[in-house]
């Protein structure tokens, strides 16, 4: 088998594997609120955690190199996090998918301002078309649009400025700092509303959310073995799998159907994306690449970015 086959293989295993993760949310989200289910699933996480905070023996304190950058990381997580899993919750699976297909294309925008990147004129097209499949999903004046499709969108904004701020001050700080704010923000913001949304859960739910943090640590490594197996631009596009889950999980699960305008958006979206991705692969203008390693969907609040998980294993392996 080479090498691209064995990492694509791991990369469609991987989003299989976050979609189902998306399925959870979007089940434990008829009865709760999404504060209680990410106060929830980051608490089951810490424990996942701590085993990757024990391979960085970097030294160093807890204190940020770059403070305001890695503040602003961490807003744009929980913010990308929190919007994603109500979108999961208030839309079709296949409609929520659609709108944060839009991440990567935003990537390339963002990287503008942030990383100094020169995007040119093929590149700018491709994000209009890109957005005007947006468009097609959510049809304004057609559609009634609703809280689930602004959370679709500010999820795919603040995910896209999320993963732009890791390139561009990663390498200057230490994993653990990158990976503990956004969780520890997350647990002591969604604890302060969790009064005022508090359901009880039955151990069968509690078991779910714990399954959802199971998961998504899971799927990071996997995907890391998928970027370790095979080339970036034959990875990243195989992202856009997850609509198929989002179809079948839609079908079987949620009695869903999509319909015509969420199918011809999406496939405009996902044609725009590829073709961003296929020419970073080939571009050597480019040092930075942004879009070419960025998830088709916001970090979970349980999990970090697959990056930042690669980061730990390549200090634990050079330590070994």
């Amino acid at each position: 088998m080479g090498s691209n086959t064995k990492g694509s293989l791991f990369a469609l295993l991987a989003f299989a594997i976050y979609s189902t993760h998306d399925a959870i949310v979007k089940h434990l989200g008829v009865d709760y609120s999404t504060f209680q289910i990410i106060f929830f699933s980051v608490l089951f996480s810490f424990p996942l955690a701590v085993l990757a905070i024990i391979g960085d023996s970097t030294p160093g304190t807890l204190k940020p190199a770059h403070p305001r950058w890695v503040l602003l990381r961490t807003l744009a997580a929980v913010t990308s996090g929190m919007s994603a899993f109500y979108a999961f919750t208030a839309l079709p699976m296949a409609q929520a998918y659609a709108i944060l297909f839009a991440t990567p294309l935003l990537v390339t925008v963002l990287a503008i301002p942030l990383l100094g990147e020169t995007v040119r004129i093929r590149r700018w097209l491709a994000v209009l078309v890109g957005l005007a499949g947006v468009m097609i999903v959510i049809r304004p004046g057609q559609a009634s649009l609703g809280l689930g499709h602004l959370a679709a969108l500010l999820a795919a904004t603040s995910g896209a400025l999320s993963a732009v701020v890791m390139r561009r001050v990663g390498s200057g700080e230490r994993p653990v700092v990158l990976l503990l704010y956004p969780m520890l923000a997350n647990l002591v913001l969604m604890g302060m509303a969790l009064p005022f949304v508090y359901r009880p859960m039955p151990l069968a739910h509690l078991g779910l959310l714990a399954c959802m943090s199971v998961l998504g640590w899971t799927a990071g490594l996997v995907q890391i073995h998928a970027y370790r197996s095979g080339e970036a631009v034959v990875v990243a596009p195989m992202q856009y799998s997850q609509i198929i889950w989002a179809a079948v999980f839609g079908l079987l699960i949620f009695n869903e159907t999509p319909d015509g305008g969420t199918a011809l958006g999406a496939a405009v979206i996902i044609a725009s994306g590829l073709y961003i991705v296929l020419r970073e692969g080939r571009s050597t203008a480019s040092a930075t690449r942004p879009a070419l390693h960025t998830r088709a969907r916001p970090e979970s609040p349980a999990a970090p970015r697959p990056s930042l998980l690669r980061r730990f294993i390549s200090r634990e392996d050079e330590a070994g």
